[in-house]
């Protein structure tokens, strides 16, 4: 399995050596604020809305300076608004009274903050403090099952599977990697075998 592991990773490095965070973003919390719009949505839709909204609030003082309907007319294009809009004020008012204002740098404190769980949290640790993890998505989840990297029934095993088969220092680029790689080549629908670099090498 390692073998295995280490033959994906060299064809991930070499077709995408320097993945780029998808979601646009200038500092950590900005990151998660998108993150959170994220949820089934894609990023490019978040990447259209997240301009509208930051011009208008781009740190959680103005942010809880708008009222929640106001924040939820913005994100409506990204689906579930309403939910996320309450979720985006009300962190944004823990922030400013727990936090100094400041994202917190820790799993547990962000998974307090309403609307983040796990997924949300990694993402944030990962791409905005730089610390090592491994957020798993739909995209990495579908990908690690058809490698037979894991045979994870939830994202939460497919994380534990891959982490214990990838060097620690690797994971953040990793991640980025598998998702781009299965927009690209590893889809979930019309998937062909043969034209995947990964799959047609696994027989």
């Amino acid at each position: 399995m390692k073998k295995k592991a280490q033959a994906i990773q060299k064809i991930l490095n070499d077709l995408f050596p320097s993945p780029e965070i998808p979601l646009e973003h200038k500092d950590p919390y900005t990151l998660l604020i998108a993150v959170l719009l994220s949820a089934q949505c894609t990023d490019a839709r978040v990447n259209q809305v997240t301009p509208h909204l930051f011009a208008r609030a781009s740190t959680p003082k103005e942010m809880i300076a708008l009222s929640i309907d106001e924040i939820a007319a913005i994100i409506r294009p990204c689906g579930l608004s309403n939910n996320k809009a309450k979720a985006i004020w009300n962190l944004s008012k823990i922030i400013l009274e727990k936090h100094k204002g400041k994202v917190p740098a820790s799993f547990t404190a962000l998974e307090k903050l309403p609307g983040v769980g796990h997924k949300t949290a990694s993402v944030v640790m990962s791409q905005a403090f730089h610390k090592p993890a491994f957020p798993v998505d739909t995209h990495i989840h579908r990908c690690a099952k058809r490698w037979g990297l894991s045979s994870g029934k939830n994202v939460e095993q497919t994380e534990k599977d891959l982490k214990s088969l990838f060097p620690k220092k690797t994971w953040n680029k990793l991640h980025l990697q598998i998702i781009y790689f299965a927009r690209k080549y590893c889809p979930a629908l019309k998937h062909k075998k043969e034209k995947c670099p990964i799959c047609r090498l696994l027989d």
